[in-house]
């Protein structure tokens, strides 16, 4: 008898080395980013998972997240899974059937709570604004004064528009003062602008790796406070998430004791990345980010282009920008990752372009690239724009403020 099933056919399928690009793409979408060349290296390697290297890197990690979160939390973790996979830690550890939760919704991933909460038996409410409208501050007193909350969840950025939540900090004092924990999605604004989770009094922070902090994609990270953790503590009935339960995830990022095999090269590469934000500073990481977008919107609007947001509630790290009528957006993008290897995002839903502004994309060569290769490709679709005078502007802001991009 055959050892194998001659009826099942044995593919015959290429290298990747033969059908990826040859100049690899550059990616300005909202994520992943490119990645510096330390963290590559970084998550090239596989050491014992339990070892006493990996002791040290876990130990630096947590010491390295308590800089980038401004926190001085000692219950941090290592999440293997994407950003998502954090938020259902979070809301998973923190909710349950009696709980009731309050989600601060304006576009997709903030609007992701609500279904995780749901999933876990919590009573949702939803304070739901237009997509791509902020949450205002007074819209949450009103609705905590109705009603009492466990926990009130938002996006500092609203990663599928655009939209930046400028009064977070307000929004979590007036959560605080109801009697309700604070859950904050940072995923695309950690390391790109301010976030001080201890000053703040956020409860639960958690963010990816493939985007501000420019490592590889499948890792992430959340941050729990004391209050935070004593009430998952309290949880009487069994975890409905083995793999996400806190208690259980303390084994090996408090005690290296087993849990389960964490992603080696994901965790050696976000040391790196950790590791080159301290090396930064974050205050100069701020500036870089804030006039490397900046300096792509003066190019974007000298050129002739609408911006989505207006100026107070702009997500700066990903950039929306309007779709002139008559261009079609799909054929856009593919012709500039075609014609010029440069990847930008669509959206889902809005007549938007969004162009990532985090991390390795804050680089004055890819500006000048991505800003080239769309300006010509909406030409080639008629769409009437003065390249020039948004290549020059572009260049104006960098030439200012050069100190803070280079």
């Amino acid at each position: 008898m055959s050892p194998v099933d001659s009826s099942i056919a044995r593919p015959q399928l290429p290298a990747l080395s033969a059908v990826l690009p040859a100049e690899p793409l550059l990616l300005m979408t909202a994520g992943p980013v490119p990645v510096p060349a330390e963290v590559a290296r970084a998550g090239g390697m596989v050491i014992d998972h339990l070892g006493d290297t990996m002791n040290m890197v876990i130990r630096h990690i947590k010491e390295l997240s308590r800089y980038t979160f401004q926190t001085r939390d000692e219950k941090i973790f290592g999440v293997s899974g994407p950003a998502s996979a954090a938020m259902e830690m979070a809301v998973t550890n923190l909710l349950w059937p009696g709980r009731r939760v309050l989600v601060l919704k304006n576009g997709l991933f903030s609007g992701r709570f609500a279904e995780m909460a749901a999933g876990v038996g919590a009573e949702v409410e939803i304070l739901e604004v237009a997509e791509g409208e902020p949450i205002r501050a007074e819209e949450v007193a009103e609705r905590l004064k109705a009603g009492r909350f466990d926990a009130v969840t938002m996006a500092q950025g609203e990663t599928s528009c655009g939209v930046l939540t400028a009064n977070l900090e307000e929004i979590v004092q007036l959560a605080r003062d109801h009697g309700a924990l604070t859950m904050v999605d940072a995923v695309c604004t950690l390391s790109t602008m301010p976030l001080k989770k201890d000053e703040w009094g956020i409860d639960v922070v958690f963010t990816g790796s493939q985007k501000g902090l420019s490592s590889l994609p499948g890792v992430s990270l959340i941050s729990f406070s004391d209050e935070a953790w004593r009430m998952a503590e309290t949880r009487q009935s069994p975890h409905p998430h083995w793999c996400l339960d806190i208690r259980r995830a303390q084994e090996f990022w408090g005690g290296q004791n087993y849990h389960y095999t964490a992603p080696v090269p994901g965790l050696l590469a976000l040391h790196e990345a950790l590791r080159l934000i301290l090396e930064e500073t974050l205050e100069r990481r701020f500036d870089r980010h804030l006039h490397s977008s900046l300096a792509l919107q003066a190019g974007v609007e000298a050129m002739g282009l609408q911006l989505a947001m207006p100026p107070q509630h702009r997500l700066n790290s990903v950039l929306a920008i309007d779709i002139p009528g008559s261009a079609n957006g799909d054929e856009i993008r593919k012709y500039m990752s075609m014609m010029f290897k440069v990847q930008i995002s669509g959206s889902f839903g809005l007549s938007i372009f969004r162009i990532g502004q985090m991390g390795e994309q804050c680089r004055a060569p890819n500006l000048f690239r991505v800003l080239h290769a769309l300006g010509v490709a909406l030409a080639g679709q008629g769409i009437e724009i003065d390249q020039s005078a948004g290549m020059a502007a572009l260049e104006s802001h960098l030439a200012e403020h050069a100190e803070d991009i280079l």
